[in-house]
């Protein structure tokens, strides 16, 4: 009797074993997974592109501007036509340096459910691969972009942008999504809910707010 209960015990303390290296190894998978979901993806290496914000950036000014933009958010086209060009030109005189930054907030209003994953990164890839082009390809992301709640443009489509603005070697990197990932974590880092963001020299400021303040820095 008293063997038989020795050998009940040490069955039992094998399966409890059993079960606690069964919960640690389903614990590592846990949080492996839910590394590389949040895990910030391949960063882009690009003379324009700042390694610790993410920004894609022009000029040197001392005042900086920057903007968080999604290509699905028509807000965000409509603040390129009031401000894109005062912007680009300060930045070009160096009056001002201008970060921009691309991020995906809205790619559930894509019937594909990852346009603005995928315009975001295809910035990335553009100012990887032909840093000179950048700013005529988010010109013409904004001059062809799609409605809400349509499938958005597709990697060939925004490939053929590229091309257009003088990026034809971005494509692969468009087709592979190289930097969606990216543009996904940036958007997590900066905290950005709602676009167009725009922040002055650090400070986030109100859309309300964004007339006045730029009357301040362009007189």
């Amino acid at each position: 009797m008293a063997a038989a209960k020795s050998n009940t015990n040490w069955f039992v303390i094998g399966v409890s074993a059993a079960v606690v290296v069964v919960l640690a190894v389903l614990a590592f998978v846990v949080v492996f997974l839910n590394n590389q979901a949040t895990a910030p993806g391949t960063a882009p290496q690009s003379s324009i592109v700042n390694e610790e914000t993410g920004a894609i950036s022009f000029g040197t000014g001392e005042d900086e501007i920057d903007t968080y933009v999604d290509f699905m958010c028509p807000v965000c086209g409509q603040f390129e036509d009031v401000y894109g060009e005062q912007l680009q030109a300060a930045a070009a005189d160096n009056q001002i340096t201008l970060n921009i930054h691309p991020v995906s907030i809205l790619n559930r209003l894509s019937t594909t459910g990852e346009f603005s994953s995928l315009s975001a990164g295809s910035m990335y890839c553009v100012a990887e691969e032909a840093p000179d082009s950048t700013l005529d390809y988010f010109n013409l992301l904004f001059a062809n972009q799609p409605e809400e709640n349509s499938a958005g443009l597709s990697a060939d489509e925004l490939s053929a942008l590229a091309e257009q603005a003088g990026a034809g070697a971005a494509a692969d990197c468009i087709a592979d999504g190289t930097f969606n990932k990216f543009a996904d974590s940036q958007t997590q880092v900066h905290e950005i809910s709602g676009t167009p963001t725009v922040e002055i020299n650090g400070t986030r400021i109100e859309n309300s707010e964004i007339a006045t303040e730029f009357a301040k820095i362009f007189g």
